[in-house]
């Protein structure tokens, strides 16, 4: 019996949710399983991926051939790596405490990168959010400023008559001066 780690698909439309597991490669999709070694959800930022470790790299090594996304799903969280370094092991090409302190590396290394980006995403929210609330700002001042306008339109316009005729005044004066000069 030919097993695969896959993929079964759960949630509703446009917000699917999957179930990583192993199963008959003859079984459908969403039927029948042998067993679920974790989840997948892609509707968040960064996709949340929650595995059994030790399960997924027994089921590797009895031969479990994983799908396409389970094989990307599985080299994120390490266990192809970790099997890659197990073969090695058995190879002779390093012992077993090399073999961890590389796995170990890769996983700090890997948790630096996810949590780098979930800080830049963090970071690009607020920006997000202060450059909205800049604008809405502006946008609030702008409304009461025509809201003011159209209050108070019969009180400036007598002031505003006597500010442009004052001008004139001064612009003759001026002309009188340049000429006598």
């Amino acid at each position: 019996m030919a097993t695969k780690i896959r993929l079964q698909r759960h949630g509703k439309k446009g917000r699917p949710f999957y179930h990583v597991v192993v199963a008959d490669s003859r079984a459908p999709r969403d039927g029948k399983f042998i067993e679920r070694l974790g989840s997948y959800n892609p509707n968040t930022n960064p996709a949340t991926i929650v595995l059994d470790f030790e399960k997924a790299l027994d089921w590797l090594n009895k031969g479990a051939q994983p799908t396409d996304t389970a094989r990307t799903i599985l080299s994120d969280k390490g266990v192809l790596y970790k099997k890659h370094l197990q073969g090695g092991v058995k190879k002779g090409a390093f012992d077993e405490a090399a073999a961890e302190a590389k796995f170990a590396t890769w996983t700090e290394a890997n948790e630096a990168k996810i949590s780098g980006k979930k800080s830049g995403l963090a970071q690009t929210k607020e920006e997000a959010k202060k450059v909205a609330l800049a604008a809405e700002a502006k946008k609030k001042e702008e409304k009461a400023a025509a809201i003011a306008a159209k209050n108070a339109p019969v009180a400036e316009e007598a002031p505003a008559e006597e500010e442009v005729e004052a001008p004139e005044a001064t612009e003759g004066a001026e002309s009188t001066e340049e000429t006598e000069g």
